[in-house]
């Protein structure tokens, strides 16, 4: 397992009974994680003095119950990154702070190819608030952001604004990603690093219902068409509990071969900091050119 532990606005205080209480910045949240079936004591005073409380109806969804004012967004900081975050609904914030060790990862890759003297060509794939692409960017990237949401791309623009990085090569793009890819395809456009973090579950452009587990491999073999000759890296990571770090190294193996690269696999992490547990938070599966 890989932890996200090089955080300092970001903390995960403690985690029991279906819940995380964190803190992002100042403000401290409490969330429900269906991962979290354990009951461990509830030793941390600040179980009772956070400033937000996510709540699941049994209908569905759920609402915020809000203690103290919440300003409508503030931002928070990880390392030379800066990035604006709310409350949301269905209990999100806009980060998801276990993909820190991505970021990381990713970064690398970026400055070896740099210091060769190549720019790599990112394509983040369901990008969401852009946190990937930020990253990337701050790193050297030229980046393609390709989120089907509208809101969600604005959103990660003004990340990009909030990290000083909005001038720098990249391009926004509102679509379906699978439509997107085929058209990359068609025009015979490549990528020399591919991220991407589906969905578990959607809807496709006829009302369809999209499951991750049963399109992941016709997705990953799609994309591939997009790799350029001398591919860096292709990255996927889920939250979908029935794709495992094994399988998706078996999927991302059948797929890219294995005459050259390497493919490893893990889950992600957050170590809560009254108690030294570490929640498991979603995998992420990498082909890599190096050796």
């Amino acid at each position: 397992m890989r932890i996200a532990d090089d955080w300092k606005d970001y903390e995960l205080i403690d985690c029991t009974e279906g819940e995380r209480l964190e803190r992002w910045g100042d403000i401290i949240l409490i969330r429900p994680d269906p991962q979290i079936i354990w009951k461990t004591p509830k030793k941390s005073p600040l179980w009772k003095k956070a400033d937000a409380r996510y709540i699941r109806s049994d209908k569905g969804g759920g609402r915020w119950e809000v203690y103290k004012a919440l300003p409508p967004y503030w931002s928070i900081a990880y390392k030379d990154l800066t990035f604006n975050i709310k409350t949301m609904g269905f209990k999100h914030t806009g980060i998801f702070p276990e993909q820190a060790v991505n970021w990381d990862y990713t970064t690398g890759i970026i400055n070896k190819a740099l210091k060769n003297g190549n720019t790599p060509k990112v394509l983040n794939l369901f990008a969401y608030t852009g946190a990937a692409t930020v990253s990337a960017l701050k790193a050297g990237a030229a980046v393609t952001h390709v989120d089907a949401s509208k809101g969600m791309t604005l959103w990660a623009r003004e990340n990009a604004a909030s990290s000083d990085v909005a001038d720098k090569p990249v391009r926004w793009i509102v679509d379906d990603c699978i439509k997107f890819v085929q058209r990359e395809i068609r025009r015979g456009n490549k990528y020399d690093i591919v991220i991407m973090d589906p969905p578990s579950y959607g809807r496709g452009p006829g009302g369809e219902v999209w499951k991750l587990e049963d399109e992941v491999y016709n997705l990953t073999e799609l994309i591939k068409g997009v790799l350029s000759p001398d591919p860096l890296m292709f990255m996927i990571s889920s939250y979908t509990a029935g794709l495992s770090p094994a399988v998706m190294t078996y999927i991302l193996g059948s797929v890219m071969g294995t005459s050259y690269g390497k493919i490893f696999s893990d889950e992600l992490g957050l170590k809560a900091s009254s108690t030294g547990l570490v929640l498991p938070c979603g995998s992420t599966a990498v082909w890599t050119a190096e050796d």
